[in-house]
């Protein structure tokens, strides 16, 4: 199995000298526009959710699988180093979103609770976690799985292509200018790329992959003739970008409770 190599990154929240310190190494290693880009978009103060931003971005991602188990049992079959930078941030507040409904305004809550937390109760370091199934689930899957499986008949008429992955026009405004009604931290630039450069993490959940490929394989959506293993760890090999693989929805928000993240 490949996985993308990176490193187990300890974050500088016992001490804030350390996390200032450890930004400056990874702002170090980025190129200077797209470090320009992601400073402006966390807050000025921001120092711990810059420094996670930077540990999720070196976690391995497990995206090369053959066959996945119903039940995963071994951390190495999911993004186990990725979760484990999440579940030990420090600051608080932090919050874990129960994401269902691709058609609802899960998005929409998370950058306004997002622009609340860190503008009006001065929150920098805030830190928002989508524990996303059900069908919000199905915007974790690249356009190309849409294409094959026809996703568009989980997700519902309104979705004919994965809408939710693909840039707004709110993106290309100046984010010094945080007020801007069209700008991107405005409903113009609502988007899953838009809130992860915000520092917003997107999990997505086995169990939700397991059920959604049964249902693929029922209704005879399965071009490949695909074994039920088979293709659930195809759908998992398109993910989107960035996102964090656990092995349940349910389960992982226990453990996010646990760690002191507040349930919405």
């Amino acid at each position: 199995m490949t996985i993308v190599t990176g490193r187990r990154c300890a974050l500088g929240t016992f001490a804030l000298t350390m996390a200032s310190g450890a930004i400056g190494l990874t702002l170090a290693r980025i190129k200077p526009a797209a470090a320009a880009v992601e400073s402006a978009l966390t807050p000025s103060g921001a120092t711990h959710l810059d420094a996670l931003k930077e540990c999720l971005a070196q976690a391995p991602r497990r995206r090369d699988f053959k066959t996945v188990p119903m039940i995963l049992n071994n951390p190495k079959q999911w993004d186990h180093e990725a979760l484990s930078e999440v579940l030990s941030y420090r600051p608080v507040p932090k919050q874990a979103w129960d994401s269902i409904e691709i058609g609802g305004p899960w998005l929409s809550l998370m950058r306004n609770t997002l622009n609340t937390q860190i503008w009006s109760f001065k929150h920098p370091d805030f830190l928002a976690v989508s524990v996303t199934h059900g069908t919000a689930h199905l915007a974790l899957y690249d356009q190309a799985m849409w294409d094959k499986y026809q996703l568009t008949r989980l997700a519902g008429e309104k979705f004919k292509t994965n809408t939710l992955i693909v840039e707004q026009k709110g993106a290309a405004a100046d984010p010094a200018n945080y007020e801007d009604p069209a700008g991107v931290f405005s409903g113009e630039d609502n988007s899953i790329p838009a809130l992860m450069r915000r520092g917003v993490v997107f999990m997505c959940c086995h169990n939700a992959i397991w059920a959604q490929a049964a249902i693929l394989i029922k209704d005879d959506v399965n071009p490949d003739k695909l074994s039920h293993p088979a293709l659930a760890a195809e759908l998992t090999n398109h993910l989107v970008e960035g996102v964090v693989l656990i092995p349940g929805a349910g389960a992982t928000m226990v453990e996010l409770q646990q760690a002191g993240f507040h349930y919405a």
